[in-house]
Protein backbone atom coordinates (compact mmCIF):
# COMPACT_ATOMS: atom_id res chain seq x y z
CA UNK A 1 0.00 0.00 0.00
CA UNK A 2 1.39 3.39 -1.00
CA UNK A 3 1.52 6.65 0.95
CA UNK A 4 -1.85 7.78 2.27
CA UNK A 5 -3.47 10.93 0.89
CA UNK A 6 -5.65 13.58 2.48
CA UNK A 7 -7.41 16.26 0.44
CA UNK A 8 -8.62 19.71 1.49
CA UNK A 9 -11.17 21.69 -0.52
CA UNK A 10 -11.36 25.35 0.57
CA UNK A 11 -14.86 26.66 -0.15
CA UNK A 12 -16.64 30.01 0.06
CA UNK A 13 -20.13 30.33 -1.41
CA UNK A 14 -19.69 27.10 -3.41
CA UNK A 15 -21.98 25.71 -6.07
CA UNK A 16 -23.32 22.86 -3.94
CA UNK A 17 -24.21 20.58 -6.84
CA UNK A 18 -20.83 21.03 -8.51
CA UNK A 19 -19.01 20.54 -5.21
CA UNK A 20 -20.92 17.34 -4.52
CA UNK A 21 -19.94 15.96 -7.94
CA UNK A 22 -16.32 17.04 -7.48
CA UNK A 23 -16.00 15.37 -4.09
CA UNK A 24 -17.32 12.15 -5.60
CA UNK A 25 -14.85 12.37 -8.48
CA UNK A 26 -11.92 13.03 -6.15
CA UNK A 27 -12.88 10.15 -3.90
CA UNK A 28 -13.18 7.74 -6.84
CA UNK A 29 -10.02 8.83 -8.67
CA UNK A 30 -7.59 9.48 -5.78
CA UNK A 31 -8.82 7.06 -3.08
CA UNK A 32 -7.91 9.44 -0.24
CA UNK A 33 -8.13 8.46 3.42
CA UNK A 34 -9.95 11.74 4.03
CA UNK A 35 -11.49 14.68 2.21
CA UNK A 36 -12.09 17.85 4.20
CA UNK A 37 -14.22 20.70 2.93
CA UNK A 38 -13.14 23.82 4.80
CA UNK A 39 -16.25 25.95 4.42
CA UNK A 40 -16.04 29.66 5.23
CA UNK A 41 -19.02 31.76 6.32
CA UNK A 42 -21.73 29.45 4.92
CA UNK A 43 -25.41 30.23 4.73
CA UNK A 44 -27.84 28.00 6.58
CA UNK A 45 -28.97 26.63 3.22
CA UNK A 46 -25.43 25.66 2.24
CA UNK A 47 -24.83 23.96 5.57
CA UNK A 48 -28.00 21.92 5.18
CA UNK A 49 -27.26 21.02 1.56
CA UNK A 50 -23.81 19.70 2.44
CA UNK A 51 -24.85 17.81 5.56
CA UNK A 52 -24.70 14.42 3.80
CA UNK A 53 -21.61 15.11 1.69
CA UNK A 54 -19.23 12.10 1.67
CA UNK A 55 -16.52 14.22 3.25
CA UNK A 56 -15.81 16.00 6.51
CA UNK A 57 -17.29 19.49 6.32
CA UNK A 58 -15.73 21.98 8.72
CA UNK A 59 -17.99 25.04 8.58
CA UNK A 60 -16.61 28.22 10.16
CA UNK A 61 -18.73 31.32 10.76
CA UNK A 62 -16.04 33.63 9.42
CA UNK A 63 -14.02 34.09 6.26
CA UNK A 64 -10.54 32.79 6.97
CA UNK A 65 -9.45 33.12 3.35
CA UNK A 66 -8.16 30.40 1.05
CA UNK A 67 -4.79 30.12 2.76
CA UNK A 68 -6.28 30.10 6.23
CA UNK A 69 -8.77 27.41 5.27
CA UNK A 70 -6.19 25.15 3.63
CA UNK A 71 -3.81 25.55 6.54
CA UNK A 72 -6.52 24.56 9.02
CA UNK A 73 -7.41 21.57 6.88
CA UNK A 74 -3.82 20.40 6.47
CA UNK A 75 -3.29 20.67 10.22
CA UNK A 76 -6.25 18.32 10.79
CA UNK A 77 -5.29 15.69 8.22
CA UNK A 78 -3.46 12.53 9.25
CA UNK A 79 -1.95 11.42 5.93
CA UNK A 80 1.46 11.03 4.29
CA UNK A 81 0.58 13.39 1.43
CA UNK A 82 -1.57 16.51 1.76
CA UNK A 83 -3.29 18.02 -1.26
CA UNK A 84 -5.80 20.73 -1.98
CA UNK A 85 -8.09 21.45 -4.89
CA UNK A 86 -10.27 24.50 -5.46
CA UNK A 87 -13.98 23.93 -4.86
CA UNK A 88 -15.04 25.07 -8.34
CA UNK A 89 -13.56 21.91 -9.83
CA UNK A 90 -11.56 23.80 -12.45
CA UNK A 91 -8.85 21.14 -12.13
CA UNK A 92 -10.53 17.76 -12.83
CA UNK A 93 -9.94 14.89 -10.44
CA UNK A 94 -7.71 13.04 -12.93
CA UNK A 95 -5.40 16.07 -13.11
CA UNK A 96 -5.34 16.41 -9.34
CA UNK A 97 -4.19 12.78 -9.30
CA UNK A 98 -1.38 13.75 -11.71
CA UNK A 99 -0.33 16.53 -9.31
CA UNK A 100 -0.34 14.17 -6.34
CA UNK A 101 1.63 11.44 -8.17
CA UNK A 102 5.22 12.81 -7.88
CA UNK A 103 4.78 13.43 -4.15
CA UNK A 104 3.27 9.99 -3.57
CA UNK A 105 6.17 8.48 -5.53
CA UNK A 106 8.74 10.35 -3.45
CA UNK A 107 10.04 12.30 -6.45
CA UNK A 108 9.02 15.73 -5.11
CA UNK A 109 8.29 17.39 -1.79
CA UNK A 110 5.84 19.85 -3.33
CA UNK A 111 3.96 19.40 -6.59
CA UNK A 112 2.37 22.42 -8.26
CA UNK A 113 -0.40 22.11 -10.83
CA UNK A 114 0.17 24.33 -13.85
CA UNK A 115 -2.32 25.84 -16.32
CA UNK A 116 0.44 27.76 -18.10
CA UNK A 117 2.81 24.87 -18.71
CA UNK A 118 3.29 24.21 -22.45
CA UNK A 119 1.81 20.73 -21.99
CA UNK A 120 -1.27 21.93 -20.07
CA UNK A 121 -4.68 21.36 -21.63
CA UNK A 122 -6.74 24.53 -21.14
CA UNK A 123 -10.26 23.73 -22.29
CA UNK A 124 -12.02 26.93 -21.27
CA UNK A 125 -10.10 30.18 -21.11
CA UNK A 126 -10.35 33.08 -18.68
CA UNK A 127 -11.30 36.50 -19.90
CA UNK A 128 -8.48 38.33 -21.67
CA UNK A 129 -8.03 40.67 -18.68
CA UNK A 130 -7.66 37.80 -16.21
CA UNK A 131 -5.30 35.92 -18.52
CA UNK A 132 -3.05 38.94 -18.96
CA UNK A 133 -3.00 39.66 -15.24
CA UNK A 134 -2.16 36.02 -14.51
CA UNK A 135 0.58 35.88 -17.13
CA UNK A 136 2.09 39.13 -15.88
CA UNK A 137 2.04 37.94 -12.28
CA UNK A 138 3.71 34.62 -13.17
CA UNK A 139 6.42 36.49 -15.12
CA UNK A 140 7.12 38.83 -12.21
CA UNK A 141 6.99 36.02 -9.61
CA UNK A 142 9.60 33.98 -11.50
CA UNK A 143 12.00 36.89 -11.38
CA UNK A 144 11.20 38.07 -7.87
CA UNK A 145 11.36 34.66 -6.25
CA UNK A 146 13.93 32.94 -8.44
CA UNK A 147 11.61 29.94 -8.84
CA UNK A 148 11.33 28.75 -12.42
CA UNK A 149 7.63 27.89 -12.70
CA UNK A 150 5.09 28.74 -15.36
CA UNK A 151 2.21 28.97 -12.88
CA UNK A 152 2.14 29.79 -9.17
CA UNK A 153 -1.61 30.11 -8.59
CA UNK A 154 -3.27 27.03 -10.05
CA UNK A 155 -5.75 25.59 -7.55
CA UNK A 156 -4.17 22.15 -7.19
CA UNK A 157 -1.06 21.40 -5.15
CA UNK A 158 0.28 18.51 -3.08
CA UNK A 159 2.94 18.37 -0.39
CA UNK A 160 4.57 15.62 1.63
CA UNK A 161 3.74 15.64 5.33
CA UNK A 162 7.39 16.06 6.34
CA UNK A 163 7.73 19.01 3.96
CA UNK A 164 4.56 20.55 5.39
CA UNK A 165 6.05 20.33 8.86
CA UNK A 166 9.05 22.32 7.61
CA UNK A 167 7.15 25.00 5.77
CA UNK A 168 4.01 25.49 7.88
CA UNK A 169 5.56 27.88 10.40
CA UNK A 170 6.66 30.24 7.61
CA UNK A 171 3.24 30.82 6.02
CA UNK A 172 1.45 34.10 6.78
CA UNK A 173 -0.80 34.92 3.82
CA UNK A 174 -4.45 33.99 4.59
CA UNK A 175 -5.90 34.71 1.17
CA UNK A 176 -5.20 33.82 -2.46
CA UNK A 177 -1.54 34.79 -2.06
CA UNK A 178 -0.99 31.67 0.08
CA UNK A 179 -0.12 29.67 -3.05
CA UNK A 180 2.80 31.85 -4.07
CA UNK A 181 4.05 32.11 -0.49
CA UNK A 182 4.00 28.31 -0.19
CA UNK A 183 6.16 28.01 -3.31
CA UNK A 184 8.53 30.76 -2.14
CA UNK A 185 9.05 29.23 1.30
CA UNK A 186 9.46 25.72 -0.11
CA UNK A 187 12.16 26.98 -2.47
CA UNK A 188 13.90 28.86 0.36
CA UNK A 189 13.98 25.61 2.34
CA UNK A 190 15.47 23.76 -0.67
CA UNK A 191 12.47 21.46 -0.96
CA UNK A 192 12.07 19.63 -4.27
CA UNK A 193 9.35 21.30 -6.36
CA UNK A 194 7.72 19.66 -9.38
CA UNK A 195 5.48 21.50 -11.83
CA UNK A 196 2.76 19.31 -13.32
CA UNK A 197 0.71 20.33 -16.38
CA UNK A 198 -3.03 19.94 -15.82
CA UNK A 199 -6.30 19.91 -17.66
CA UNK A 200 -8.05 23.12 -16.65
CA UNK A 201 -11.39 24.80 -17.20
CA UNK A 202 -12.12 28.39 -16.24
CA UNK A 203 -15.15 28.72 -14.00
CA UNK A 204 -16.94 32.03 -14.70
CA UNK A 205 -18.63 32.05 -11.27
CA UNK A 206 -15.30 32.08 -9.42
CA UNK A 207 -15.20 34.23 -6.27
CA UNK A 208 -11.83 35.67 -7.32
CA UNK A 209 -12.08 39.39 -8.13
CA UNK A 210 -9.29 40.02 -10.68
CA UNK A 211 -8.30 43.58 -9.80
CA UNK A 212 -8.55 43.22 -6.03
CA UNK A 213 -6.74 39.91 -6.10
CA UNK A 214 -4.00 41.32 -8.34
CA UNK A 215 -3.29 44.01 -5.75
CA UNK A 216 -3.25 41.47 -2.95
CA UNK A 217 -0.86 39.23 -4.89
CA UNK A 218 1.49 42.09 -5.73
CA UNK A 219 1.82 43.12 -2.09
CA UNK A 220 2.20 39.51 -0.99
CA UNK A 221 4.92 38.93 -3.57
CA UNK A 222 7.11 41.58 -1.93
CA UNK A 223 6.44 40.11 1.52
CA UNK A 224 7.16 36.58 0.33
CA UNK A 225 10.43 37.59 -1.28
CA UNK A 226 11.53 39.32 1.92
CA UNK A 227 10.64 36.30 4.06
CA UNK A 228 12.29 33.90 1.63
CA UNK A 229 15.52 35.91 1.75
CA UNK A 230 15.48 35.84 5.54
CA UNK A 231 14.83 32.13 5.53
CA UNK A 232 17.71 31.45 3.14
CA UNK A 233 19.95 33.47 5.45
CA UNK A 234 19.13 31.05 8.27
CA UNK A 235 16.01 29.19 9.46
CA UNK A 236 16.09 30.96 12.82
CA UNK A 237 15.58 34.31 11.12
CA UNK A 238 11.85 33.58 10.89
CA UNK A 239 10.27 32.28 14.06
CA UNK A 240 6.59 31.72 14.85
CA UNK A 241 5.94 35.46 14.61
CA UNK A 242 7.04 37.62 11.70
CA UNK A 243 8.69 40.74 13.04
CA UNK A 244 6.94 42.91 10.44
CA UNK A 245 3.39 41.76 10.96
CA UNK A 246 0.93 39.19 12.30
CA UNK A 247 1.72 35.71 13.48
CA UNK A 248 1.99 32.68 11.23
CA UNK A 249 -1.26 31.07 10.09
CA UNK A 250 -0.73 28.01 12.28
CA UNK A 251 -0.70 30.34 15.28
CA UNK A 252 -3.51 32.57 14.02
CA UNK A 253 -5.84 29.66 13.28
CA UNK A 254 -4.94 26.99 15.82
CA UNK A 255 -6.82 23.72 15.54
CA UNK A 256 -7.26 20.73 17.80
CA UNK A 257 -6.23 17.42 16.33
CA UNK A 258 -9.19 15.17 15.71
Amino acid sequence: MGPSLGVVIPAYRPDVSALRTYVGDLRERLDPVAIRVELDDPTAETRAALADLPATVNAVDARRGKGGAITCGFERLDADVLAFADADGSTPAASVADVVAPVRAGDADLAVGSRRHPDADVRSHQTMARRRLGDAFAWVARRFLGVDLYDFQCGAKAIARDAWREVRQHLYEPGFAWDVELVAMAAALDLRIAEVPVVWRDMPDSTVAPLGTAGELARALFRSRRRARRLRAGPNRIASRDRDGPSALVDRFPVDRE
